[in-house]
């Protein structure tokens, strides 16, 4: 009675430990000393170590305190400057063998040598934990242990189904490894026990392939078939391999179907590629596999450089820097602007076919009938580019078809973002393709600003309002025309927003 044992987990609070602080005073009453051993003393409370703290700081003579715990990092300094700190390993394979063997010795148990070990594995260093386990195997085989005994009351993997998973993934034989397990599951094998015991399976196979002399595991139980499966693996796998089962592992404490997530675990590592090993036509095809999005990246990079050279191409010709040249090249221009619809990279051409426009025939045919008729069957063109894609029809709306000519609709946008993303090849493919449905004739699409085409028109001497005119049906109604400012205004903020009122 003069030796308290108290679980700190349980008991944390300050009440408690003024119990024991009340409790000291007294004498031993049969011993020297009297002893309070605390256990997992890390779990006390910060008002419990406050009022533990005078007491050990100057305990009676008689009163020895042991405060035992398995995360030391955890106490306050105060406490630990009042202890004597002895910290305790973990006992020796070797040693926990010994001692499972005199053991067995006084018993009267006959124990094979291989339960002996995967016993002593088992419990991680702890002598106590050894000793439960042996007494749990021994109640199951009676009075003789074996390693199958010692396996199935233990829930582990037995070293053939090591063997025969390893083979499986060795060989990337998804088929062999559904049924395998389903046999540990029909044998009553937990997930997340097989996961573990995979983990330290390919963790022996890789020290004995990077240690051959002198590093074989106490795991290994047949060390001839043991080093023939490591030879049959690269170290790179086997790194890849751990690591994606020590993943897994992790996932499989929160998963609702670990079982699954234990296949989903062996399937993935069937997928890792073998470098450098004989015969690796899975990662032959896995490279290969891997040649289609690179090469799509490589597109992607060439791509975006087209459009910051069509972009900074687009800066010159406002700037004026490529007039002359664009007045002597327009029939080679718009050549390369005929070969970039047919699948070459059309983001700079578009751009040059747009600067390259000439518009004085565009404008001398503005009052023709064919533009129009185009403008009359514009609203219909619209509506079926915007059945065929919806975002194209975005871009286009903010244009207008000015002119016609030659098999050519001209449209003149007032944003340049969006008469540059009209131009982009499929976008354009869409609306050329509408438009000879609606007209009746092959039609390809050319585009302007709508500075660009009312300066044309000015110099031409045409009048703007022809060209400007945002309400075509105007003309064929016969409502009297509005002035170039009104039709500016509304350009600006819409037929909804502008009132026209008589002065």
């Amino acid at each position: 009675m003069d030796v308290v044992e108290i679980d700190a987990a349980s008991n944390r609070g300050i009440d408690e430990i003024r119990d024991i602080r009340d409790k000291v005073r007294y004498a031993p009453s049969e011993v020297r000393y009297k002893v309070y051993i605390i256990d997992e003393v890390h779990m006390l409370t910060t008002e419990a170590f406050n009022a533990l703290l005078k007491t050990l700081e100057e305990p009676p003579g008689h009163v020895i305190f042991i405060l035992a715990t398995t995360e030391p990092h955890k106490l306050p300094a105060t406490i630990i400057s009042r202890c004597q700190r002895f910290d305790f390993r973990q006992v020796s394979l070797e040693e926990q063998s010994e001692r499972l063997r005199e053991i067995c010795q006084e018993e009267g148990i006959e124990a094979e040598e291989d339960a002996i070990a995967y016993i002593a594995r088992l419990s991680e260093g702890g002598m106590r934990d050894a000793i439960s386990l042996l007494e749990q195997v021994a109640a199951f085989g009676g009075s003789r242990i074996t390693l199958d005994g010692a396996v199935d009351v233990t829930g582990g993997m037995a070293a053939d189904q090591f063997y025969a998973l390893a083979e499986a993934i060795r060989d990337r034989n998804v088929a062999a490894i559904m049924p395998l397990v389903e046999g540990l599951t029909q044998a009553g094998k937990s997930a997340d026990k097989c996961m573990e015991n995979l983990v330290f399976y390919f963790r022996d196979l890789l020290v004995l392939k990077l240690a051959p002399q002198g590093a074989v595991t106490e795991r290994v139980v047949d060390a001839d078939r043991f080093r023939e499966m490591a030879d049959a693996f690269t170290s790179e796998r086997l790194f890849k391999m751990i690591d994606t089962l020590n993943t897994y592992q992790s996932d499989m404490k929160h998963a609702s179907q670990p079982q699954t997530l234990f296949e989903v675990a062996l399937m993935k590592i069937c997928t890792i590629g073998n470098e450098g090993a004989s015969g690796s036509g899975a990662g032959d095809g896995s490279g290969a596999s891997a040649a289609a999005p690179a090469a799509s990246a490589e597109v992607q990079r060439l791509r975006q450089q087209v459009e910051i050279l069509e972009r900074k191409l687009e800066q010159l010709i406002q700037s004026g820097g490529a007039a002359a040249a664009s007045a002597s090249d327009g029939g080679a221009v718009r050549q390369a602007s005929s070969q970039s619809r047919k699948g070459g990279f059309s983001g700079s051409s578009a751009a040059i076919s747009r600067a390259t426009v000439k518009l004085d025939p565009f404008v001398a045919a503005a009052g023709t009938p064919g533009t129009g008729q185009v403008r009359m069957k514009w609203n219909e063109v619209l509506h079926r580019v915007k059945e065929a894609r919806i975002t194209v029809h975005a871009w286009l709306v903010d244009g207008e078809p000015v002119s016609a000519n030659d098999g050519t609709v001209l449209v003149a946008f007032k944003n340049t973002m969006h008469r540059e993303t009209t131009e982009r090849p499929a976008h354009r493919e869409i609306i050329e393709r509408v438009m000879q449905d609606v007209f009746g004739n092959p039609t390809r699409l050319a585009t302007c600003m709508i500075k660009e085409w009312q300066n044309a028109a000015s110099r031409s001497g045409d009048q703007q309002g022809e060209t400007l005119e945002l309400q075509p049906d105007a003309i064929d109604t016969g409502e009297a025309q509005r002035p170039q400012w009104v039709e500016e205004a509304v350009k600006l903020f819409g037929e909804d927003l502008v009132v026209i009122k008589e002065d």
